[in-house]
């Protein structure tokens, strides 16, 4: 089992800049592709950026350009770097991993945290 969970939300002035942090914990598995979703009110969760697990990435048309999405394998951490930040931008952020155990008979299974808070507002 994995535990996923996401640190660096909260209120920002629209232009700001924000990173969000998602940490895994568990034991013997190791991470494959990485990825930030997010889901504002009365919308559907949406896909915000991907990461493998050698740091090939996938962004978002609505946030090319002002996100960026990075890991650190040895620390099994993903962040999400947002600048220049929209009042659209203002959602909550799931942080989900794909993860394969090490010990028999060698499952992989995808993991989503609990969510962090954004909220863009002046």
């Amino acid at each position: 089992q994995v535990q996923l969970v996401e640190s660096g939300g909260g209120l920002v002035q629209p232009g700001g800049s924000l990173r969000l942090s998602c940490a895994a914990s568990g034991s013997s598995f190791r991470l494959g592709t990485m990825a930030w979703y997010r889901q504002a009110p009365g919308k559907q969760r949406d896909l915000v950026a991907t990461i493998s697990h050698d740091s090939s990435t996938n962004v978002a048309d609505s946030v090319k350009g002002r996100f960026t999405i990075a890991r650190d394998n040895t620390k099994n951490q993903v962040f999400l770097q947002m600048n220049s930040l929209k009042p659209e931008d203002t959602a909550v952020y799931y942080c989900n991993a794909d993860a394969t155990s090490l010990r028999w008979p060698f499952r992989s299974n995808n993991y989503w945290g609990q969510g962090t808070q954004v909220t863009v507002s002046s």
